[in-house]
């Protein structure tokens, strides 16, 4: 399984962003693909997750209302849309995926601690 990452960017505070992560190799078997982030100094720390079916989400506090993750499966690429975005969510942001058939919900695997496999990252920087 492969995962890459387009759509990071310099973006002003407040305006919006979208993130692509394209899939290759990715089977339809149960899994979990979401988006981390890394902002310097800090630890990398999970954005949102969604489930194989695109029927269950999960968001980080610091993300929710401004963040939207969605999938299209027929294009193997998960998407996250990028709104009212703050300074404070300038980082590289990783596309990743937990591989392991736990059947677990959405908020357990999204989890850097559970990936398998990590794509490689987009900056995306906000300038206030």
């Amino acid at each position: 399984v492969q995962l890459q990452a387009f759509g990071g960017g310099l973006v002003q505070a407040g305006r919006s962003l979208r993130l692509s992560c394209a899939a290759s190799g990715l089977s339809s078997g149960d899994h979990v693909i979401g988006w981390f982030r890394q902002a310097p100094g800090k630890e990398r720390e999970a954005v949102s997750c969604i489930s194989t079916i695109g029927d269950s989400t999960y968001y980080a506090d610091s993300v929710k209302g401004r963040f939207t993750i969605s999938r299209d499966n027929a294009k193997n690429t998960v998407y996250l849309h990028l709104n009212n975005l703050r300074s404070e969510d300038t980082a590289v942001y990783y596309c990743a995926a937990d591989l392991t058939k736990t059947f677990r919900d959405v908020r357990y695997r999204c989890n850097s601690r559970r990936v398998d496999v990590w794509g490689k990252g987009t900056l995306v920087t906000v300038s206030s």
